[in-house]
């Protein structure tokens, strides 16, 4: 029988919203797995921190999740020593649970257009799998190099994913939700509530933390 992949769905979390949530509990239904780690970034490669550090961005995440048992949050990055390249934490991970289990990293359209840029991008799959999640009605081009890279690993079958350790690429459509962190920071900085985007939690423990310019509240 096959093996219940661990899967990984990694960002920021800056902060934490609805949409992340929902996105997390579909992909528990959809790959069929008991459950999902978030895992925040630890200080991020590719972006520059807006104010929340990673530890605070963490307990967001921890706050977000703490009654909802399916979905966990994993301080993987936060506790290494290395640089938080996806590579790293994926060799970790692999290392962690042995060479037959499956990894699932779970990753937005956006991540996979710029995924050249990640270090040692073409290995990924040595040590995972890859979960598009694509949004509907947008047809993104890719370049000759990374649309290889997608043929040589596409599967459309989704329980093919768990039948290996590593190795394939799918994509599949999720239900949209227009929310962003960016939007949330945003309201947040205007001195407006974003209740009803985030968790309760989450506004109490950014109120608290005075996150965002929220000092004033």
């Amino acid at each position: 029988m096959p093996k219940s992949p661990l899967v990984l769905f990694g960002g920021t979390f800056d902060p934490i919203h609805f949409g992340h949530l929902r996105t997390a509990l579909e992909l528990k239904e959809v790959l069929n797995v008991p459950q999902i780690n978030l895992v925040p970034t630890g200080e991020p490669v590719h972006k520059v921190s807006t104010g929340a550090s990673a530890a605070q961005r963490f307990e967001m995440v921890r706050l977000a999740v703490e009654s909802e048992p399916t979905l966990v949050a994993d301080d993987c990055e936060l506790i290494s020593s290395e640089p938080c390249y996806t590579i790293n934490t994926l060799m970790k991970k692999r290392a962690e649970v042995g060479e037959d289990l499956p990894i699932i990293l779970v990753m937005g359209m956006d991540s996979l257009l710029g995924i050249k840029s990640w270090s040692q991008w073409q290995q990924l799959t040595d040590y995972c799998h890859l979960f598009i999640v694509a949004r509907p009605s947008y047809d993104p081009e890719f370049d000759a190099e990374l649309q290889n890279f997608i043929d040589q690993r596409k599967v459309e079958d989704l329980t093919e994913l768990s039948l290996r350790p590593s190795g394939y690429l799918a994509i599949h459509q999720l239900t949209p939700m227009s929310v962003s962190a960016t939007q949330v920071r945003k309201i947040i900085e205007q001195g407006s509530n974003p209740r009803f985007l985030i968790p309760d939690v989450v506004w109490d423990f950014i109120k608290t933390e005075r996150l965002y310019d929220a000092n004033e509240r």
